[in-house]
């Protein structure tokens, strides 16, 4: 996989990054933070190694960064809500989800969403995806930006230190992540399994109590 990842993905970033300077790594994060899976720890430590050979400045380069963390999150974010929230109020009960779940998204996202769009922010995985639930559960758009940009900027600011720290040997940052993206997939893998679970037999059990 790295091989493959060394021979199409980096060149090809590293391309668009001698061509367009720093909007390259603004669109390339933008891109991951739309739901796209450009890994954000190929994106910035190769800024971060750039850094390092003198091709760009540290802080323009985590601030493009995150800025384009940003733009990607606002698309996710009204992709969710323009058009995600609209399909599962129809047709989320074929995958388990009722309006009333919906409606209880809504409400924990008016009183906890602040932290979980800050903290998703700094999650590998999580933080590619977790604008587009955010979006469905209608979180205020400005609280949404603000606490994504801020969840961003030490995420860009470490990722993008981290390559210029390794030079040469910056690919081991992404190494060292996907490693962390197994943990999380699986704890991802758990919590709907663990849901799906709830939601059928939890419904069997209430079923045959009102049978008795």
């Amino acid at each position: 996989m790295f091989a493959a990842i060394e021979q199409y993905i980096i060149p090809v970033l590293e391309e668009i990054y001698r061509t367009v300077g720093y909007l390259g790594i603004f669109f390339a994060m933008a891109i991951e933070s739309a739901c796209i899976p450009l890994p954000s720890e190929i994106v910035l430590p190769l800024a971060g190694w750039m850094v390092a050979r003198g091709e760009f400045d540290f802080w323009l380069a985590a601030l493009a960064g995150t800025f384009g963390c940003t733009l990607g999150s606002a698309v996710a974010y009204w992709v969710g809500a323009l058009g995600g929230r609209p399909v599962l109020l129809r047709y989320g009960r074929y995958v388990l989800i009722s309006p009333h779940e919906i409606d209880i998204a809504d409400r924990w996202f008016a009183r906890y969403g602040e932290a979980v769009v800050f903290f998703g922010r700094l999650l590998p995985v999580v933080r590619t995806f977790i604008s587009f639930p955010a979006g469905v559960a209608r979180m205020p758009f400005g609280r949404f930006l603000l606490y994504s940009t801020l969840g961003s900027f030490p995420w860009s600011v470490a990722l993008v230190y981290l390559g210029k720290l390794l030079g040469d040997n910056w690919i081991v940052v992404r190494q060292v992540a996907h490693q962390l993206d197994y943990l999380i997939i699986a704890v991802i893998v758990f919590a709907v399994a663990f849901y799906v679970y709830k939601r059928v037999w939890g419904s069997k059990t209430s079923e045959e109590h009102v049978v008795e």
